[in-house]
């Protein structure tokens, strides 16, 4: 096994990188058919959900495919090599295995525990299976993946831990102060998007007992669809679907929007937002005039402050009070939380921080990666898990959190990445806004459940496992191949017999192969047993090719059963391992019937 993992995630690069580098159902395709058409990978798969994107790879180098996966990673996701580079972590063989099943449990979620991931996984691998670029070790990989993060969830309290992305974005919304179900109870809601995520929302929105949902969507026929299954729940909930182009009009109606699209623009304005809110139906307070503050930290800032400047001279509002800009100056200076807008924000000096432990070598990414080893590799993406948890125990620096000083007259709840609404029209009075960048703020202060130490155990043990019978594997061709010669040395024997003793009859014949037969499968049964004991262990690899050396089998006929094994899929490897005589499956080697089969 020489598996790979090169990406990035919520954990090691931040919103805006993760936004420019997120990947196309079609980016997809083509990134897994430039992989296995690259030369250090032999199978492949990608794993890209809102807050990751991983690309699996098979590789017979280690530098060459760390090279090759993360230079294919930036020229599909759009991203310079250079500018990716110190975001990427890598993980290789057993550590690989041991993020997967990390990922799959939602130990590496942004919502410790959140199940959802399971799902995500599952089509990553139905997409390499699709494709053709799922090979043996990303079956098995993958398929055990699903299976200890069942097994993770179905154990333990991991649960308790973390709720889906959605449930927790929705308990954002309420800001803590009420229950979801009490807070949602005869809202209107317009959920925007009809794929996995969005209909996820749609139903978490069903339960928690909206009044109604309005879905919208590019392909009027998935809106359509999706409504359709919210109304026959029987949630009592009323849905109907809506053309994408009626969306701005519909805001002025509803008191929740989820969106999550796959747009690469966005989906709502600032001034979409701010235009609903002013028209908000008759009965609901008008919401005062907008008056956008200035972006601060983009470089659109001085625009931002001239065009805000102007909205205030055009409502016929006084500009700030010098006095108040110089007190929130001082404030700044001395690193004290300041309330502007609505919008809670900490201001303070930039902290220095640990740094990556390796150097990233400027100039051409994809020569400089090819130097790197993978001892500093490993130690970049530990650095990168650690940078996270460290930061889960201090302060959290410019962390926006909203205070409701008025009434929310809108509530916002944008799950895409990149991002579907304005993260701008948090400005706005009477609306609130929770996105992806926002939720990651609210879950690194969310208290870890005790369960998550079980969770870590499951981990830990089925790595160990998973391993061994990768290497137990490993041999599995060689000891086949050296029982098949072993069957041929007793066909010529049983054949040489019946020349020099024709007279025997059948009874006697049989009698006599059996025999043989008996002996030969007592004296491979120890050493196939325990050699089989010695590859699963780390380090065992050696012992398939010493086994060769002592029998001198023909590698040909070993990579001929290393063929046929990798055509056959796991059904199949599972139905021979049952019809495995018992050198193979560790059995007594004295429990056989008349055929010299095991009994």
């Amino acid at each position: 096994m020489s598996l790979l993992v090169v990406g990035l995630s919520h954990r090691s690069a931040p919103v805006s990188v993760l936004e420019r580098a997120s990947l196309s159902v079609d980016a997809k395709v083509k990134l897994l058919h430039d992989t296995l058409a690259a030369e250090p990978a032999t199978e492949a798969t990608v794993l890209a959900t809102c807050n990751r994107i991983e690309l699996y790879a098979d590789v017979d180098k280690f530098h060459a495919g760390v090279a090759e996966l993360s230079t294919l990673l930036a020229q599909h996701s759009g991203v310079a090599l250079e500018e990716l580079t110190p975001y990427l972590y890598v993980h290789y063989e057993d550590r690989a295995v041991h993020h997967l099943f990390s990922v799959a449990c939602g130990l590496d979620s942004m919502v410790i525990g959140e199940g959802q991931i399971l799902g995500q996984i599952k089509d990553a691998l139905a997409l390499g299976q699709e494709l053709h670029t799922a090979g043996r070790l990303i079956n098995d990989l993958f398929q055990q993946a699903l299976r200890v993060g069942k097994r993770a969830h179905s154990e333990t309290g991991i649960d308790r831990a973390g709720q889906s992305l959605v449930t927790f974005g929705l308990e954002q919304l309420t800001a803590g102060r009420q229950p979801v179900d009490a807070w949602a109870a005869g809202k209107r809601a317009l959920v925007i998007g009809a794929g996995s995520m969005s209909s996820l929302a749609a139903a978490t929105l069903a339960r928690v007992g909206v009044a109604e949902i309005v879905v919208a969507n590019r392909t009027a026929e998935r809106a359509d669809r999706l409504a359709e299954i919210l109304v026959a729940s029987g949630t009592g909930v009323a849905a109907r679907a809506l053309p994408m182009a009626e969306v701005a009009a519909e805001l002025t109606r509803v008191d929740v929007v989820v969106s999550c699209t796959g747009a690469t623009g966005l989906v709502l304005t600032g001034e979409d937002v701010a235009a609903a809110v002013d028209g908000a139906p008759d009965g609901t307070p008008p919401a005062p005039p907008r008056i956008p503050g200035p972006s601060l930290g983009t470089p659109r800032a001085a625009e931002d402050t001239r065009r805000s400047a102007a909205a205030r001279a055009r409502a016929g509002l006084e500009l700030i009070d010098p006095a108040v800009v110089a007190r929130l100056v001082a404030a700044a200076e001395a690193g004290v939380r300041l309330a502007d807008g609505g919008v809670a924000r900490t201001i303070a000096p930039g902290a220095e921080r640990d740094e990556c432990p390796v150097e990233v070598p400027t100039g051409d990414g994809r020569a400089a990666l090819t130097g790197v080893d993978a001892t500093a590799l490993e130690l970049h993406g530990t650095w990168a898990d650690q940078g996270e948890a460290a930061a889960q125990r201090q302060p959290r620096k410019g962390a926006r959190s909203q205070v409701d000083v008025a009434p929310v007259r809108l509530a916002l709840l944008d799950l895409a990445m990149p991002r579907d609404i304005d993260a701008a029209v948090h400005r706005i009075p009477g609306v609130r806004l929770v996105d992806i960048e926002s939720l990651a703020e609210a879950s690194a202060d969310a208290p870890m459940a005790a369960d998550v130490d079980a969770v870590r155990g499951i981990v830990a043990a089925e790595v160990a496992a998973f391993g061994a019978a990768q290497r137990a594997a490993h041999i599995t061709p060689t000891v086949v191949a050296l029982r098949a010669m072993a069957a041929e040395v007793v066909a010529m024997e049983v054949a040489r017999l019946d020349g020099r003793l024709p007279d025997l009859d059948e009874r006697q014949r049989a009698e006599v192969t059996q025999t043989v037969r008996r002996v030969v499968d007592k004296l491979l049964h120890a050493p196939t047993v325990r050699v089989k004991q010695l590859a699963s262990e780390p380090g065992g690899a050696g012992y398939a090719e010493a086994l060769r050396e002592l029998f001198d089998l023909d590698p040909q006929a070993v990579a001929s059963v290393s063929r046929a094994d990798a055509e056959d899929g796991p059904a199949e490897r599972a139905g021979q391992a049952e019809q495995a005589g018992p050198a193979e499956r560790g059995g007594k080697a004295d429990q056989y019937d008349d055929s010299g089969r095991a009994s």
